[in-house]
């Protein structure tokens, strides 16, 4: 999956959050978060701070996309969405989550369903 696809995967099914996702989808919707919030820092530093406002309305409409693509990213590796609860352990939260983000998901069909298949436009 190409970072473009990624992107358009990740706005359409934006409220999908049962299912798997790869990871090759959601690293690249990670990047362009952080690309994204790198891009409005500067531009904030150069314009002023009333570009602040399209940065908490990037991260509202990114939002429930992300949390989609982060509970199908958990199910492909064979873990229940609720475990995206444990972020709200500090720091040992989020290395646990990072490090099953990396993992390869799960071979073969799992109790999530089937295995993801690249985005086909």
């Amino acid at each position: 999956m190409e970072f473009q696809q990624a992107i358009q995967s990740g706005f359409a099914n934006y409220i999908k959050f049962d299912g798997r996702v790869g990871r090759p989808e959601y690293w690249y919707w990670v990047l362009f978060i952080v690309l994204a919030h790198i891009g409005f820092n500067i531009l904030g530093a150069i314009l002023g701070h009333w570009v602040s406002i399209l940065s908490i309305i990037f991260s509202l409409a990114t939002l429930l996309p992300g949390l989609g693509l982060g509970f199908r990213r958990l199910h492909d590796v064979d873990r229940s969405a609720w475990w995206a609860l444990i972020a709200f352990i500090p720091l040992i939260g989020a290395i646990v989550l990072i490090f099953w983000a990396c993992q390869p998901g799960t071979p073969g069909p799992n109790r999530f369903g089937q295995p993801p298949v690249p985005f086909a436009g």
